[in-house]
């Protein structure tokens, strides 16, 4: 009798795991799960690899084959005006590889290194042209020396379906004559002079294109220079980002 009274009284947990083992089944859970996640990575196919590698080269801003336009950023003894942005490597699709060779080619022919760079941005590809090479000073026709080159430029342009703006800067030192009262009718009378040579003479679709002047008030050096206002004083002509381009006007649809 003693001992049954005993078993009684014995606490009876069936199975009841203490609180402990919980909190350790949840680690080991997450530790199997982590590993599992390892050896995914680890065993990643060659095509999903490459991908990643071009999608990081993009965000760094590197050729996939490690190229820049321009393997020395002092090129015959002078150092470009746009500086950095010269110097900077560039990202190349197969889109717009064509483009980049295009410039390439033409910085060789005509002794552009100092005059013309070309980067790639979060808004896009974007040329630069000092305004020394496409006009002269506080003039907005394009010089007859530098019809060819943009002529070479609106060829690659034509193949590629960006839309392309346009964009005119100057320095800040004021301006005013009987056509060009200020900075602002100088720029923008720059970017509209680009934009009707492409349609014109590069017979790029005018849809695609638009045209704007910042004045003296986008700069992308300081103007207490000499190099920095030559810096400033430029013609950008950009290839929108897809995503950027949605969001451009659009014709409505008219019955």
């Amino acid at each position: 009798m003693p001992a049954k009274r005993r078993r009684r009284l014995a606490p009876d947990r069936g199975g009841i795991s203490p609180t402990w083992l919980n909190t350790y089944g949840d680690m080991v859970t997450l530790l199997l799960t982590f590993f599992i996640m390892l050896f995914a990575y680890s065993t990643l196919d060659a095509a999903r690899f490459e991908a990643l590698v071009l999608s990081l080269q993009g965000s760094l801003g590197v050729l996939d084959s490690g190229m820049t336009i321009s393997d020395d950023p002092v090129v015959s003894g002078r150092e470009s005006p746009f500086g950095e942005i010269y110097q900077r490597s560039l990202v190349a699709d197969e889109t717009t590889r064509s483009l980049f060779d295009a410039l390439r080619a033409l910085q060789e022919r005509y002794d552009l290194y100092d005059v013309v760079a070309i980067e790639s941005t979060e808004r896009g590809i974007v040329i630069h042209f000092t305004d020394r090479v496409l006009f002269d000073t506080g003039r907005a026709e394009i010089k007859p020396e530098a019809r060819e080159v943009l002529q070479a430029v609106a060829v690659e342009l034509a193949k590629l379906p960006h839309h392309i703006r346009v964009e005119g800067h100057t320095d800040n030192v004021p301006i005013h004559n009987e056509r060009f009262p200020s900075n602002w009718e100088l720029s923008t009378a720059r970017a509209v002079t680009v934009l009707r040579f492409l349609i014109q003479v590069g017979g790029l679709d005018p849809g695609r294109l638009s045209a704007v002047g910042y004045g003296e008030y986008r700069p992308i050096a300081s103007n207490d220079t000499p190099e920095g206002r030559a810096r400033n004083r430029r013609v950008d002509i950009v290839l929108l980002d897809h995503g950027l381009a949605a969001f451009e006007p659009v014709s409505a649809t008219l019955d």
